[in-house]
């Protein structure tokens, strides 16, 4: 489904229902979104729930989320669609997450009166709203009822254009990723691979990731070191093309039935949806993006206690950067230096087991937004 059909799909809302309108920009923000969905869902159960997304990535990944009753794309942000979206959804509460600002949806919902958040918010000096030109979208942010950002910087920027209905929460994203330890992660091929060797598990890796991974496995890594790689993309030539360029042996994930999967060393998943769980497994991971393209989710591997490796570019993802200075997180932009470092992981079993350690600790001393804007909710907009 386009952005094409989204009012259609959006036709079996009706008049009578009670709706909250979450909408993420992609599957990052709809991660930080989702423990409130499902505390919304939880206490609140007569409300049905409209997710929409801006990015394809987001959308073909969670079209069929359980806890939603709607998931779709967001429309394009003329005066129009605004208009005509606002009056079908007819929200009892829109929430947007961490940096979605669409000026006509937002003026729509302050003329229709609908309590607004922003969650786990995250501002920056550069963006528009704080430019002596940015006044038609600091003018949006008006029909904002509380911003809950991730840091004291989003809260100082909001107060110097005298928006002081701030809260500083932290991100959501922190109690999603401590929920995933609480359940089943349990993959019976996963286990047959691992064997119980030690296993690096390489994910959302890019083209340039991918060229220091094959080049350590081929030329350094011992036949004790296992690897599972998640690329990106999920397009079969080019994941053909990553299997080739691997001389140890390799399967990918649709063979793995045919095979005995303990004689294997490189495990390929050319699907999606079971990263987060194969985290679970590893010794070590390295979270691909980082060294161009943008990095991504390192949370999700940092939950389980294990040491994340990324590339160089990272300074506008808050997660990385305490990281990187707490030591739990290392940082490479070159082979010698991930070559250099993969090989002390492996050889330094304390090493290891301290530098997992910090990126547990950092997760869990980053719990409790979701409470917050929870609270704020039952107090204030009475669902």
């Amino acid at each position: 489904m386009g952005r094409k059909e989204t009012f259609s799909t959006l036709s079996e809302l009706k008049k009578n229902d009670k709706v909250v309108w979450i909408h993420a920009a992609s599957l990052g923000e709809f991660e930080q979104a989702r423990p409130i969905i499902e505390n919304i869902k939880t206490q609140y159960d007569t409300y049905k729930i409209v997710v929409t997304f801006f990015s394809p990535s987001g959308y073909e990944i969670r079209k069929n989320y359980n806890l939603a009753d709607v998931v779709c794309y967001l429309p394009l942000d003329s005066k129009v669609n605004a208009k005509k979206f606002i009056d079908i959804v007819h929200p009892t509460l829109a929430i947007f997450v961490k940096y979605e600002f669409w000026p006509n949806l937002l003026h729509e919902l302050k003329r229709k009166e609908i309590p607004t958040i922003l969650i786990s918010g995250i501002l920056r000096e550069k963006q528009v709203f704080f430019k002596w030109y940015g006044g038609f979208m600091r003018n949006a942010l008006k029909a904002f009822d509380h911003f809950f950002v991730q840091n004291i910087v989003s809260e100082k920027l909001l107060n110097s254009i005298d928006f002081k209905n701030v809260t500083v929460a932290g991100d959501t994203r922190f109690d999603r990723v401590s929920e995933i330890l609480q359940q089943d992660n349990t993959l019976d091929f996963i286990n047959e691979f691992k064997n119980n060797q030690y296993t690096v598990v390489a994910g959302s890796t890019w083209k340039e990731d991918e060229e220091l991974l094959v080049n350590y496995i081929n030329n350094e890594a011992s036949e004790e070191e296992k690897f599972i790689i998640a690329p990106h993309k999920m397009n079969q030539k080019e994941i053909d093309e990553l299997r080739k360029l691997i001389l140890k042996k390799t399967i990918l994930y649709s063979n793995r039935k045919e095979v005995n999967l303990k004689e294997y060393q490189v495990f390929i998943l050319d699907t999606i949806g079971v990263l987060t769980k194969i985290y679970s497994v590893a010794d070590v991971a390295y979270v691909g993006g980082g060294l161009k393209t943008g990095l991504h989710n390192i949370l999700e591997p940092a939950t389980f206690g294990v040491p994340v490796v990324i590339g160089n570019h990272f300074d506008k993802f808050k997660e990385a950067v305490d990281l990187v200075g707490l030591k739990g997180c290392i940082s490479i932009g070159n082979q010698h230096q991930f070559s250099s470092i993969f090989t002390r992981l492996k050889s330094d079993e304390i090493y290891r087991k301290l530098t997992g350690e910090i990126n547990a600790t950092y997760i869990q001393e980053h719990l409790g937004a979701t409470k917050k804007i929870m609270n704020y909710l039952k107090l204030k907009l009475k669902l």
